[in-house]
């Protein structure tokens, strides 16, 4: 039957397996030695070691793989009368295609420039 207190949380296995690896020991001598419960911080050693949990863990952002967007809005920031464009532009890179006119603003383009780059 097993012995000793139990682990409380992944705070508490964190701070014991970083003391028995500080003692030189394995984690199951390393509970004994100090009263806590062998088995309970040996799954929290298998548990973390799952999620390659050699670094404290941190709140989850956006951690995920990063994936090419299907799809960029662009939303024009300001509104402005131009005149009707005399030429249409059609810029296909990499599958990407960007159609614009003699009245597109220089930042409008910029944008789009930023966002192809970015891919």
């Amino acid at each position: 039957m097993a012995s000793g207190r139990k682990i409380e949380d992944e705070r508490d296995a964190r701070r014991c397996l970083l003391a028995a690896k500080r003692a030189g020991l394995s984690a199951g001598d390393w509970a004994r030695t100090q009263g806590i419960d062998g088995r309970s911080l040996h799954a929290w050693k298998v548990n973390l070691g799952r999620r390659g949990a050699t670094a404290p863990r941190r709140p989850r952002e956006a951690k995920s793989a990063p994936t090419k967007p299907a799809l960029v809005e662009l939303v024009p920031t300001e509104r402005t009368v131009q005149p009707t464009a005399s030429c249409r532009y059609v810029l296909e890179v990499g599958g990407a295609r960007v159609e614009f006119g003699d009245d597109v603003s220089v930042a409008t383009l910029r944008r789009v420039l930023e966002v192809l780059r970015s891919c």
